[in-house]
C-alpha cells in the first residue's frame, strides 16, 4: 500500500498528463517553472499551500477563494506526515545559498544513508508505511547536495555521532560513516568534527541549522523533543550565530576532521 505522499504525487502527474501538458506548459498555467513542477511531482519539493491554491484556482471547477479545493484538501491529509513547519523548512533548504548544520547527537538528515534514516524513524515506533514515507521524504531532500546548482553545506558534528551504534545493526554505522567520508570529499560539502578533547562546549544542548538565503537573510531550524520550528527572529538568529561560531571554533579543521572520520570508519568495519 502506497503512502499519502505517493498518492498525491501520482495525482499531480495524472492531472498534468490528462491535460496533455508538458511540465513547462503546466507550470506556466499555474505560475511556476518547469523545474519546480518536476520537483513537486517527484517529491524533491514539498506541496505548499501556495502551490495547492494555484492548482485549485486553475483546475478545480468548484474552487472558491478562501476555501480548500481538491489539492488543498490533499495538503491537509499530507500534513499528518509532513507538518507545516517541515514543508516550510524544505522550501528554505531548496532556496538556500548556504546551509550550516550543527548536530551533537545524530548524523544530519542530509547526510544520512537510507538504512541509518530508517533506523532512526523505527525507534519512534511508527507504522511501517509511515516509516517508509518519512525515509523517502528525507532521502528526496538530499537532492539539493547533488543537483547541478548544489547547495553548499558546512556540517559540524560532535565526535560521539561517529561512535554511537545502531543496536543490533552493526553494518548500518559502517555504511553510514563510509558515506560521510564520500560526502566530505565533495568540494561544496564540509564536515567538521568536534573532538573529545573539547570536553563540554557551547551547543551541546541541541542541534540547529542556519540557512542563508539568496537575499542575504537567514532562517534557522530548531528541533526539540516535542516539535521542531522555523525561527527568523533577529535576537534568536544572533544567539544561534554566536553559538555556531563557538561550535565551529571547537571543531577540527576540514582535513583533520576527514582523517578522524576515516579512522572512525575503520572501527566499524
Amino acid at each position: 500500500m502506497g503512502s499519502v505522499m505517493d498518492y498525491v504525487m501520482m495525482e499531480l502527474r495524472l492531472l498534468r498528463q490528462t491535460l496533455g501538458l508538458s511540465q513547462e506548459e503546466f507550470g506556466r498555467s499555474i505560475g511556476y517553472s518547469a523545474s519546480h513542477v518536476s520537483s513537486v511531482e517527484t517529491g524533491g519539493r514539498s506541496l505548499t499551500p501556495d502551490y495547492a491554491v494555484a492548482l485549485d484556482r486553475a483546475y478545480d471547477p468548484a474552487f472558491r477563494e478562501g476555501e480548500d479545493g481538491r489539492f488543498g484538501r490533499m495538503l491537509r491529509e499530507l500534513s499528518e506526515f509532513d507538518p507545516h513547519w517541515l514543508r516550510e523548512w524544505i522550501e528554505y533548504e531548496q532556496q538556500a545559498k548556504l546551509l550550516r548544520w550543527y548536530e551533537p547527537a545524530f548524523v544530519p538528515g542530509l547526510l544520512q544513508t537510507e538504512a541509518y534514516a530508517r533506523a532512526m524513524f523505527t525507534t519512534d515506533i511508527l507504522p511501517p508505511a509511515d516509516v517508509d514515507q518519512r525515509v523517502k521524504s528525507r532521502l528526496a531532500r538530499q537532492a539539493i547536495l547533488t543537483r547541478e546548482a548544489a547547495v553548499p553545506l558546512v556540517a559540524v558534528l560532535d565526535v560521539m555521532v561517529l561512535r554511537r551504534q545502531v543496536v543490533g545493526q552493526p553494518g548500518v554505522m559502517a555504511e553510514q560513516v563510509a558515506h560521510l567520508v564520500k560526502m566530505a570529499e565533495l568540494p561544496h560539502v564540509q564536515i567538521l568534527v568536534v573532538p573529545e578533547e573539547a570536553g563540554i562546549y557551547p551547543g551541546l544542548q541541541g542541534g540547529f541549522i542556519l540557512a542563508t538565503l539568496g537575499d542575504g537573510s537567514m532562517v534557522t531550524h530548531l528541533d526539540h523533543q516535542v516539535r521542531a520550528q522555523v525561527v527568523n527572529g533577529a535576537d534568536d538568529l544572533a544567539t544561534l550565530q554566536r553559538t555556531w561560531e563557538a561550535v565551529r571554533g571547537e571543531a577540527l579543521p576540514r582535513r583533520q576532521s576527514l582523517d578522524l572520520i576515516k579512522k572512525a570508519a575503520q572501527t566499524w568495519t
